[in-house]
């Protein structure tokens, strides 16, 4: 089989997408379950892999219904890449909306952020609601902006790597096919987020915290994992076709 280079680009940066779009998310880990950090109340891989596979689920269910109606085209891909940029937009937007729910009606805290003085989009002051001896607490605008931006980029990363291994099968409807791409795509996801999350370090606010300046290694380290993976799922994936 002749691995296609541009197969193995554009899954290497699906990749890369999927590990930017972690560091968006607001992940404030145990110590936001408490209420005393910033972000939703849990880990970065849970957070990234749960919006990104509802973003897969998108994009494959898109992808079939494309695929099996005839050519695939460009302007095919760019629904399909839409449908699961949408789809983990809506799941990690709903997880950031019902987390804001609990921590302002049932804890009783203000969303507010310790990295900045003011919310950097509203203006709104924060750092006289911070509680003594917390990082914040909630989801402020700020951070609910940044996690959808990086829904954004993971549900295109993720869908993005799904597509090239599908496309590689050639057969949409055959769900031997269809299962290995999923399994492929979902491990591409993981390894980036793990990247991601041990490059974080624990909990990060979004876009305006200082951890955020990290992405560039991120990238670096992303980009040669989803090569190194697609070079593995490649020949594998047209040995299936």
């Amino acid at each position: 089989m002749i691995i296609d280079p541009i197969t193995i680009a554009l899954i290497t940066l699906g990749g890369a997408l999927i590990g930017l779009g972690v560091h968006f998310i607001p992940v404030g880990g145990a110590p936001a379950a408490m209420a005393q950090a910033t972000g939703v109340g849990t880990g970065t891989v849970q957070l990234a892999a749960g919006a990104g596979l509802t973003g897969l689920i998108s994009a494959g269910y898109m992808y079939n219904f494309l695929a099996t109606s005839g050519s695939f085209t460009t302007s095919d891909l760019i629904l399909v890449l839409a449908s699961g940029a949408v789809g983990a937009m809506i799941m990690i937007t709903v997880t950031m909306f019902i987390g804001q729910l609990v921590y302002v009606y049932c804890v009783g805290v203000p969303p507010v952020s310790a990295k900045v003085d003011k919310d950097p989009i509203t203006g709104d002051i924060q750092d006289i609601y911070v509680s003594q001896g917390t990082e914040g607490h909630g989801v402020p605008t700020v951070s609910f902006v940044s996690g959808t931006i990086g829904g954004l980029f993971g549900g295109v990363g993720g869908s993005l790597v799904y597509v090239q291994l599908m496309e590689i099968g050639n057969t949409p409807a055959d769900p031997a096919v269809v299962a290995l791409a999923g399994i492929f795509a979902t491990g591409v996801f993981y390894v980036n987020a793990v990247l991601a999350s041990y490059n974080i370090g624990g909990t990060i606010e979004g876009f305006h915290d200082p951890k955020f300046k990290r992405v560039p290694k991120a990238i670096i380290s992303c980009l040669i994992a989803s090569l190194i993976c697609a070079i593995i799922a490649v020949p594998i994936m047209g040995g299936v076709s």
